[in-house]
């Protein structure tokens, strides 16, 4: 989408390295864990932190004059890591791009210790929670550590905690969907997606770059506003991949939230047609195999859900360029660009 800069991931390594320092004097299993984050935090496309850079450049922003951007950009990339971390405990994952993840590490080390099934799961949950627990802090730590001014300080924090406290909300109502008898109304899922994901990957990161380069509180609004909407339409091809996407784009088997049953905006656009009966027989079965997988993609594009969810995308990156429309020559570029390579992911 856009390159990350090289300076923002030496701030994230030296976060890490920290991490790993404080680990090491209180005891090998701390000290593993200190190792199991920083493979967690490695590779990725590091968007977020692009982001925030990004936007500082667009608004003028020199790094010779706020070397603090490179720290706060690297905030946002251990929150994203923490959030991840957590979410595989709360979805229950023990594997993160085909490896295990921090659960699945901590789960095979106490199996070649002789724990059972349920210690394994007891050890490598809380190995998860603590690890991302840690990101959490160090995420907040780099913030009260960067070198701006107080106001400046108090207005990122602002950032953080309002994509902190969002971003949770959106995963509890994301959970509460996923286990509700039936598929809740559209407005409620796109609610959660907005929330789990567009506060923290895209308004948080394009505020933070804006501020720290001085720019004013109605540009503030405006690019807000515009990476809200990116991250909802980022969200929803995200979706879009997950339900339709080859194997090449999911990074896993086509079809993987029908597998898993999800329940995404894209069944929830399907919900009310005359076709919903057939998508929600079709989804119920779908986890046994690609078939199955098929017949339930079959059923959605049959419904109109795939044509409106796409619709949609297009919609809300619409939105994204009036909301643009106030801002600078440059940061307009920026929301145009980040809103091409967004379409462009649509499977």
């Amino acid at each position: 989408m856009i390159a990350a800069d090289t300076r923002a991931d030496e701030a994230i390594a030296v976060a890490l390295a920290r991490i790993r320092t404080r680990a090491e004097p209180l005891g090998g299993g701390f000290a593993r864990l200190a190792d199991a984050i920083g493979r967690a935090a490695s590779g990725g496309k590091r968007m977020r932190p692009a982001l925030v850079t990004a936007s500082f450049a667009a608004f003028g922003g020199r790094a010779q004059d706020t070397p603090a951007v490179f720290p706060v950009a690297a905030a946002f990339e251990l929150l994203h890591t923490a959030f991840v971390v957590h979410d595989d405990v709360i979805d229950n994952d023990t594997l993160r791009r085909g490896v295990p993840n921090v659960s699945g590490e901590f789960r095979l080390l106490a199996g070649s210790r002789g724990a059972d099934a349920d210690g394994q799961e007891a050890l490598g949950d809380a190995a998860a929670i603590l690890a991302g627990d840690l990101l959490l802090h160090e995420a907040a730590r780099l913030i009260a550590t960067a070198d701006v001014d107080a106001v400046t300080r108090e207005r990122l924090f602002a950032l953080y905690d309002d994509a902190v406290y969002v971003s949770a909300a959106g995963e509890l109502a994301d959970v509460e969907h996923a286990v509700s008898a039936d598929c809740p109304d559209t407005s409620s899922i796109l609610d959660a997606t907005f929330n789990k994901t567009a506060v923290y990957s895209f308004r948080a990161p394009l505020q933070a770059g804006a501020l720290l380069a001085g720019a004013p509180s109605s540009a503030l609004d405006a690019v807000g506003a515009a990476g809200g909407c990116l991250g909802l339409a980022f969200q929803l091809v995200d979706d879009l991949i997950g339900t339709f996407g080859t194997p090449a784009q999911t990074g896993r088997d086509s079809g993987v939230d029908l597998r898993e049953a999800k329940r995404t905006p894209v069944v929830a656009l399907a919900r009310g047609t005359r076709d919903w009966e057939r998508v929600s027989d079709a989804i119920s079965v779908a986890h046994t195999g690609p078939v199955a997988i098929r017949e339930a993609q079959r059923a959605l594009e049959a419904s109109g859900a795939r044509a409106r969810a796409t619709a949609l995308v297009d919609e809300t990156l619409s939105d994204a360029a009036r909301a643009a429309g106030a801002l600078p020559r440059e940061a307009s570029a920026l929301i145009d660009s980040l809103s091409t390579a967004i379409r462009e992911r649509i499977p």
